[in-house]
């Protein structure tokens, strides 16, 4: 046996025994924490740098550490602002930060070898469902391009070269904008310029024309609704209800070397997970936090609205979506599904990033540290899924559910 595995194993059984032993003398969970935190299961590396993008969904990891829940089990959280994804990547890959909120199709391309250098990756948990979108420029919507078939229509009618801008060529951006755009028989790779921003630069570039469309998480796209110069075309829990959308990512070589610590935040960021899930108070608190200049840096409305599903597309329409920004959700958006892994596997072949098929499923029990995050969990008592597969019916009707992802990569009539 992999001596990783066996030190998870042996792992398993002290936080086991050290919450059976804490339950029995009655403990509240704040002082069996504190207790598992000293004990043998005591945290390796006490200061854990987590990096993360000017984005909603880094709330989590952000809420640990501001409210305290990190020092609960033994760590200190330092969230460290990043420019770019490529940045994010690089830092984790040479150790400048030990853990990041970071795009699950980045770990699994920087793994993989096709998101920049190779590097065996770890996906500790997933952070949020939803809550992303397409946003489609003022003046594209003005000629009638207002959702994917429209846009279809006038792209057909207006030949011309069409930019649209994604966060990270293997990233979750980029597949959600892929997909919106084949489902109306659209390729984005040949019918279509595709490029790469950041996406705190995403509203600007857009100001200066630089694209017509992009795919980027909030408060983006609801910033550009603000500043009057774009629409939503779609939500990307339109294109995948439920959506896996960030991780809490690592090297595979600081989980072998950190079980404890890599445990103790996973257990701070369910805890903020669930504390932001809580309620209306709790979502206001968060979004206040995270609008400051040393997080996202952009107003309080441009945030507090979509985190509870109330939107606006910039032309009028407004609604109510309950498939909005999840963070918790009685805890199951944080399990870390060996299908939400291996669908981005799937894409990365549809598209042409991987020329052969891998073995997906044992790519996504390599990445995906499900034993460790049960753990966790169980500690906790959060709920955990009975199968590490999930159903998923997408925006064109095709049903994803893991059992064949060579059949499913191969079945995409747009392709690359």
């Amino acid at each position: 046996m992999d001596q990783s595995f066996k030190d998870v194993d042996m792992t398993r059984r002290r936080v086991v025994g050290a919450a059976a032993g804490a339950a029995a003398v009655g403990m509240v969970p704040g002082l069996q924490s504190a207790v598992y935190a000293q004990g043998s299961d005591k945290p390796e590396k006490t200061e854990v740098r987590i990096g993360f993008i000017p984005l909603t969904d880094c709330a989590s990891v952000v809420m640990a550490a501001e409210l305290g829940f990190d020092k609960k089990y033994g760590i200190k959280i330092i969230p460290t602002k990043e420019a770019s994804w490529a940045g994010v990547r690089d830092k984790l890959v040479n150790g400048e930060l030990d853990m990041a909120h970071v795009l699950w199709g980045l770990v699994y391309g920087v793994h993989m070898g096709v998101g920049g250098p190779k590097k065996d990756m770890a996906i500790l948990m997933n952070l949020n469902h939803n809550g992303q979108a397409i946003t489609l420029s003022k003046k594209l919507a003005e000629k009638g391009a207002v959702d994917a078939a429209s846009l279809a229509k006038v792209m057909a009618a207006d030949k011309r070269d069409y930019t649209f801008a994604q966060t990270f060529p293997t990233g979750t951006h980029a597949m959600w904008l892929y997909y919106w755009l084949a489902s109306v028989g659209v390729n984005p790779l040949k019918e279509t310029k595709v490029i790469t921003v950041p996406p705190p630069q995403m509203v600007a570039n857009m100001r200066v024309g630089n694209m017509d469309g992009f795919c980027v998480g909030e408060p983006w796209n609801h910033r550009a609704i603000i500043d009057g110069i774009g629409i939503t075309a779609a939500t990307t829990q339109d294109v995948w209800k439920d959506h896996p959308e960030k991780a809490l990512g690592t090297t595979a070589d600081f989980v072998r070397k950190n079980p404890n610590t890599c445990r103790a935040v996973i257990m701070a960021v369910l805890e903020a997970s669930r504390w932001i899930d809580a309620g209306l108070q709790n979502k206001n608190k968060m979004a206040e936090t995270i609008a400051e200049k040393s997080y996202v840096n952009t107003s309080i409305d441009a945030i507090n609205q979509r985190i509870l599903g109330r939107y606006q597309n910039g032309l009028g329409k407004t609604w109510d979506d309950p498939n909005h920004m999840k963070f918790f959700n009685d805890g199951m958006v944080n399990y870390p599904y060996l299908s939400d892994g291996m669908w981005f596997l799937t894409q990365h072949k549809r598209w042409g990033l991987l020329k052969d098929h891998p073995d997906y499923l044992a790519v996504a029990k390599a990445i995906n540290q499900t034993a460790l995050y049960k753990q966790a969990a169980s500690a906790m008592k959060v709920n955990i899924p009975k199968s590490d597969l999930r159903s998923s019916r997408m925006i064109d009707g095709v049903v994803w559910d893991g059992r064949d992802p060579a059949k499913y990569a191969d079945s995409f009539k747009v392709r690359a």
